[in-house]
């Protein structure tokens, strides 16, 4: 049966979703992480890619500033690092060095890759949407990276996650 809800209740049901971390820097170099949910490939040619952030977000802040980011998509080993990152802000917390991220630099963006993700995707800035109290930021992707040791990612089950393998 089939029945009308409110539309918090419609999202509270549509897991599992792909969880990303996206990786920002600010103005001197000092890199920040935030987990997202709302995340999308926007365009095959050129490569884009679609990430949503709420307006109050550091990384909205730094995003805007810097026009660039990386989206990283965690293998499993990360699920504490999705939630620690999302639990403060990187205005007030190193979440580098807090939390014992390990980054790699990147080829042509500031901001660095995440090691012990499936993917990385340099993007530059290509354009914003504003949404209601969110800005959906679209990327284009200059450069690519996988992590051939990794085979699998992590979904988020509305806050539980769990392990994607390919068959």
């Amino acid at each position: 049966m089939i029945k009308e809800v409110s539309f918090s209740e419609a999202m509270r049901r549509k897991y599992p979703e792909w969880v990303v971390l996206i990786t920002t820097v600010d103005e001197n170099g000092k890199p920040d992480v935030m987990p997202a949910g709302w995340a999308m490939i926007a365009s095959h040619q050129p490569p884009m890619f679609a990430i949503s952030v709420g307006h109050g977000r550091y990384t909205h802040e730094l995003i805007r500033n810097q026009k660039e980011f990386v989206i990283a998509f965690p293998g499993p080993g990360l699920e504490k690092a999705i939630e620690d990152t999302g639990s403060c802000s990187g205005r007030d917390v190193d979440k580098f060095n807090q939390f014992g991220l390990k980054s790699l630099a990147a080829k042509e963006v500031k901001p660095p890759l995440l090691s012990g993700c499936v993917v990385n995707l340099e993007c530059k800035l290509e354009g914003e949407l504003e949404a209601g109290d969110h800005t959906i930021f679209l990327g284009k992707v200059v450069t690519a990276y996988v992590d051939e040791d990794i085979h699998a990612r992590l979904l988020n089950f509305n806050g539980k996650f769990a392990v994607a393998i390919p068959q």
